[in-house]
């Protein structure tokens, strides 16, 4: 009886994951109260939103009292925004969501950047003070660290999205929410909650009112997504991380220039994988319980340019940036230089948002730069006549753009995994510098297992939509038993992967 308390409660260190077997447990308690409030509408929204509370609490801890405050927060905000007919007020109280909402975000995951930013700068000695932990300590008799703050989980994401809500109510392109538990729910929907994707009012609103409806197709898609994306996760991401891309970006001197070229490429499958491995698991997850979750990702390395990158990595939040961000900033309405200036800021302003350090921002800076030069040259190339197709076959230029791009992101993400700046030139030199060609086969033979996977998730990923397209369908197609079958299998075969100690999501800590 003593573990039941243990499932039932919050631990640090063991949160609810969707890797966790005890999740899966979670969920499937949640189906059996489902089954009986999914079709009265009030009681089904209200049952989401306090298993979606206590969800979070299972994940993050006590931080769901945040989580209640944005929602307490932006409900009446919208609420505000709406109800009054004078300009001015409008644009007070949107002010007012983004000012509290940004100021709750920066304390809980700058307040370490900045002060050792100012501390830089003037030499002064700021330290961090959790002023949250001290009130509670004062007023409850808690004892949390009052020199340590930690980072909510997701609260980046469901920032983003409240944000979101209360402009598009500022711009018209929404009605508020008048039901706080409807505004609740949409907020704190638990599978996209603490890892995206970052949904829209307008997207998911709709949804709340209609009758649930899931046909058997939808289902068994909703399987095959959880199941892809387990696969994804603890197959191909956890494994070469743990065996492989971890140790070689935590001291990548005592490995030669092939074996940190490998794991950099290695990270590249692996945060795909971790990544999108979470939104196939959330998008099934929404899809049972009769909820459609945008898309987030589509095959990003198939990219041909940077731009084109971006409208296929992490779409909710690229598209987010241009929304709420670039375009407010003036977008393309201000000229060549200042649009360029615009995607730049952006993108720097996206770095900052994945972490609080220069690395995250120098990456992000990477890919404005590249958006910038990328935009210029679309520009030349139409006013080119023997760039493209008169002299160079159109399959061989997209190749080498895809080649080109692939390696330009690749390249980048060095900034975004490795531990400092220190670690990160040091990746670089021994990829320029000391390569090892001549180790190169004993190498492929030392790590043939590791290579494989990471080969494997490659060609996965660059299957042609139509192919991918077809062994879904098969799986819906296949006969039940057959179906349970391969489910066991694929489950037997995940659990064979499964490393000691499982793997957050990298996404988590942003």
């Amino acid at each position: 009886m003593e573990f039941l308390p243990k499932i039932l409660t919050y631990s640090e260190q063991s949160p609810m994951l969707f890797t966790r077997l005890i999740f899966w447990l979670f969920f499937f308690f949640i189906l059996l109260g489902y089954f009986i409030v999914y079709r009265g509408r009030v009681l089904r929204c209200t049952y989401l939103f306090l298993v979606s509370l206590y969800f979070y609490y299972l994940s993050g801890g006590y931080f769901f009292f945040l989580l209640v405050f944005s929602t307490i927060t932006d409900f009446f905000l919208g609420q505000a925004i709406y109800g009054v007919y004078k300009r001015f007020w409008q644009k007070t109280f949107v002010s007012l969501s983004v000012i509290i909402n940004l100021s709750l975000l920066s304390y809980f995951k700058y307040s370490y950047f900045i002060a050792d930013s100012i501390n830089c700068l003037t030499g002064w000695e700021f330290h961090v003070f959790d002023f949250l932990a001290h009130w509670s300590n004062q007023l409850t008799g808690s004892d949390f660290s009052v020199n340590r703050i930690i980072l909510p989980v997701g609260i980046s994401f469901y920032t983003f999205q409240t944000i979101s809500y209360t402009v598009d109510v500022y711009r018209n392109k929404i009605k508020p929410v008048t039901n706080i538990i409807d505004f609740g729910f949409y907020v704190s929907f638990f599978p996209q909650l603490v890892a995206g994707p970052i949904v829209r009012a307008a997207e998911f609103v709709p949804q709340i009112y209609q009758k649930y409806k899931l046909l058997w197709r939808e289902a068994w898609h909703a399987v095959f997504l959880i199941l892809n994306g387990l696969v994804k996760k603890m197959v191909i991401s956890d494994y070469i991380s743990v065996n492989f891309v971890d140790r070689v970006f935590e001291n990548p001197l005592a490995y030669t220039g092939f074996e940190n070229l490998m794991a950099v490429y290695g990270y590249s499958i692996q945060i795909y994988c971790d990544f999108s491995g979470y939104t196939d698991i959330a998008i099934g997850v929404a899809l049972l319980l009769g909820f459609r979750l945008p898309i987030n990702f589509n095959s990003p390395y198939k990219a041909t340019s940077i731009t084109d990158f971006w409208r296929r990595w992490h779409i909710s939040l690229s598209s987010w940036l241009r929304d709420y961000l670039y375009i407010p900033l003036g977008g393309n309405r201000k000229g060549v230089s200042r649009t360029y200036l615009h995607l730049f800021i952006t993108m720097l302003l996206g770095g900052l948002w994945h972490g609080a350090s220069l690395r995250y921002v120098i990456w992000g800076g990477i890919h404005g730069l590249g958006l910038a030069i990328h935009k210029g040259w679309n520009a030349l190339w139409k006013n080119s006549s023997w760039i493209g197709g008169r002299y160079y076959p159109r399959r061989l230029i997209k190749i080498l753009s895809l080649f080109f791009t692939f390696h330009f992101v690749t390249l980048a993400w060095i900034f975004f995994r490795a531990p400092d700046f220190e670690h990160a030139g040091h990746m670089f030199g021994q990829i320029f510098n000391y390569f090892g060609f001549q180790q190169v086969v004993a190498m492929l033979k030392a790590y043939i297992g590791i290579f494989t996977l990471m080969l494997a998730g490659f060609v996965i990923h660059w299957l042609p939509d139509r192919m991918k397209e077809l062994y879904r369908g098969v799986f819906i197609r296949m006969n039940v038993v057959i179906k349970l079958l391969v489910i066991l299998l694929l489950l037997l075969f995940i659990y064979q992967f499964q490393t000691a100690e499982i793997q957050p999501f990298i996404y988590f800590q942003f």
